[in-house]
């Protein structure tokens, strides 16, 4: 993974302290696999921008960017308005109350991003730090980032502080708006839920334990095109269990799930259940971080020619 950078320089300001700090983005997408647009030639494409009204191509020094108040009527803003704008948020982060950690509902979560003290910052940053830890609470922070204003969460990690983005109460659908109907559940289903929920139980999340899995196939694919072999569609094993429209024995497929693994320590279940098959993908992806391509000398093996049969 590439050196952490900053993205901004910004004061958290607790009381009548301000606490210098850094921020950081809290994940990488740069190992993300990408498909380029291309020409049937292989040349790569550009992407232009006509006008709607002439239907000439747009040089990008000529756009302006627009807020449409009405139907096809804008107010026009220019790249030096709109940096402007952009500039004048604030740099601090306010601290506006402390809550419960555990209060705020994982669905307005947004980005998240990894705070760390600056110069002359780092003892009320622990201090900080330390106080929500031992209260068991988090903090509620008002942010103005790029015009406009975010409420965020401020919560101690193992070693130091997530901004958490939060989402407006506008912006999130809960469940109770999707109207679903309501099920009678038997002691009997229960028992046997709680019983498959205790065989596979862990007492804490391990990221490290799961691996992007699709990723892998496409990569796989992707090889076997440099390799010059054919490309055949991979299935799915998860597709071929699915019930489709057929009536589910809930208690028979409850009781399946509770035979299928029976593992003497409950807390390592899942890792075991889950390491066999991934243990080869794994050692794949930490000794390949890049699609080794083929030599320019050697000639990819042309794919097998397929003949038609005539009826």
């Amino acid at each position: 993974m590439a050196t952490a950078r900053s993205i901004a320089s910004l004061t958290l300001s607790f009381g009548l302290v301000n606490i210098p700090v850094r921020l950081y983005s809290a994940a990488e997408s740069g190992s993300d696999i990408r498909f380029n647009l291309l020409g049937k030639d292989g040349s790569r494409l550009k992407q232009q921008y006509v006008s709607e009204k002439t239907q000439k191509v747009v040089p990008r020094a000529e756009m302006v960017k627009g807020y449409e108040v009405e139907r096809d009527h804008f107010v026009l803003f220019s790249q030096d308005e709109l940096k402007a704008l952009e500039e004048a948020s604030s740099h601090v982060i306010d601290i506006v109350a402390f809550i419960p950690e555990k209060t705020v509902d994982p669905l307005y979560y947004d980005r998240a991003y990894l705070l760390a003290p600056d110069k002359r910052g780092g003892k009320p940053y622990h201090l900080l730090m330390a106080a929500m830890r031992k209260s068991g609470r988090c903090a509620l922070a008002k942010w103005a980032w790029k015009a406009k204003q975010y409420v965020v969460q401020i919560r101690p990690a193992e070693d130091g502080l997530v901004l958490q983005q939060l989402r407006y109460a506008d912006e999130v659908r809960m469940p109770s708006a999707l109207g679903i109907e309501k099920a009678d559940i038997n002691g009997s289903e229960l028992q046997l839920a709680l019983q498959l929920i205790d065989q596979i139980a862990q007492d804490s999340y391990d990221p490290a334990q799961f691996q992007d899995e699709e990723k892998q196939r496409v990569l796989a694919a992707i090889d076997q095109k440099i390799a010059g072999k054919q490309v055949v569609a991979s299935s799915h094993p998860e597709d071929a269990t699915g019930a489709g429209g057929q009536v589910i024995d809930l208690m028979a497929m409850l009781q399946a799930s509770l035979g299928k693994t029976k593992p003497s320590d409950k807390g390592t279940a899942g890792k075991r259940a889950a390491a066999p098959s991934n243990v080869t993908a794994m050692d794949d992806a930490k000794s390949r971080k890049t699609v080794k391509r083929a030599p320019k000398s050697v000639p990819a093996a042309p794919a097998p020619a397929r003949t038609r049969v005539r009826k």
